[in-house]
């Protein structure tokens, strides 16, 4: 990690405690340690178990993409991509550490740069079409439960939900409309001339070309093999439901019995708004989202801010924390498989 990176580490953690603070403003100290002396701790188990899951599930998605690709590519190698990945989500706004993080990761293990560019790319798409399907099914199944829950929340994930959209979009339109997406970029590019030079622009369209070429000629290659595609996507789709799950663990824990599908819908309803704060891991955005959608299953106020804690442990730092042990971890060596 960079000196940047660090810095960025220990503001994170500063910033986490002063929200923290901030939450426990308004509880009794002898509340918060009646409560916390009061979890089951066989039900947070199951909570962490389930981000054990879904870091497991994204690393088979890893293991399945390279399959015929590379030689012997070992589970431990495929557990550090999504391990280094988080990590570097949660240190970055939007999450935008996470790509070129596992780009490096995987090319430490002796994958080809553009060949794991485009592996990348492909399993972006995946997990992006997979959360689009689970926000999509949740408003299908359990619309009256959004309409009666949100008020003023309703605006950020709908907006949350446009951003999915446009970019899963994108991304089939290079995918099945190549030629279309490249005329498209060349008309998108024209207006920059008006106030970066030329030089700059041609640039930038050289670079925007090649991944586009690249994940073009990768998309070619996945979608004729449609049975492993389905495979990906199913193991996304568990994979999110592992992590949905969370939060219902947690309020089993402080003694709490809500409904399971309600849960998965508050929390799919959260990661669209946390998606929208810039400010690295959504922080902010996401305790306060917690708050207002988790207030309607938590009556006592030092329970919901103790779940809230709990929830975000769990789901953020938890991650952040084994993904710096993932990244000093050398991984093993594996050899191209010629495609000749």
């Amino acid at each position: 990690m960079s000196r940047k990176n660090i810095a960025v580490l220990i503001g994170m953690l500063l910033l986490g405690g002063g929200i923290f603070a901030y939450e426990l403003r308004s509880v009794r100290l002898s509340q918060l340690l009646r409560e916390i002396y009061r979890l089951n701790p066989w039900w947070l188990l199951a909570a962490a178990g389930c981000m054990a899951l879904y870091w497991v599930m994204e690393a088979l998605v890893v293991k399945l993409l390279l399959k015929g690709r590379v030689e012997r590519f070992s589970f431990k190698n495929a557990l550090r991509i999504p391990l280094v990945e988080q990590l570097f989500n949660s240190l970055t706004p939007f999450s935008s550490g996470g790509q070129p993080a596992q780009l490096v990761a995987l090319m430490q293990s002796g994958v080809d740069g553009g060949r794991a560019s485009s592996l990348l790319l492909m399993k972006f798409i995946v997990f992006q079409a997979m959360v689009l399907l689970n926000f999509i099914l949740t408003l299908v199944f359990g619309f009256k439960l959004v309409a009666a829950k949100f008020t003023y929340l309703a605006w950020l994930v709908v907006f949350g939900f446009i951003i999915h959209l446009v970019v899963i979009t994108t991304l089939l339109l290079i995918m099945y409309w190549y030629n279309f997406t490249k005329a498209l970029v060349r008309l998108l590019l024209r207006p920059l001339h008006w106030f970066m030079k030329a030089e700059r622009v041609t640039k930038l369209a050289l670079t925007l070309n090649q991944k586009i070429d690249n994940f073009h000629r990768e998309s070619l290659r996945i979608k004729n093999q449609t049975g492993m595609l389905i495979k990906a996507s199913l193991l996304t789709f568990i994979q999110l439901v592992f992590y949905y799950s969370v939060p219902y663990f947690v309020l089993l824990a402080l003694g709490l019995h809500p409904n399971f599908f309600e849960v998965l819908v508050m929390h799919i309803m959260i990661v669209m708004i946390i998606s929208l704060f810039p400010i690295p891991g959504g922080s902010g955005g996401a305790e306060i989202s917690f708050r207002a959608l988790f207030a309607t299953f938590v009556a006592v106020n030092s329970k919901l801010v103790l779940a809230m804690i709990l929830w975000r442990i769990m789901t953020y730092y938890l991650g952040m924390f084994i993904g710096m042990f993932a990244l000093v971890i050398k991984p093993d060596r594996v050899k191209e498989i010629d495609q000749s």
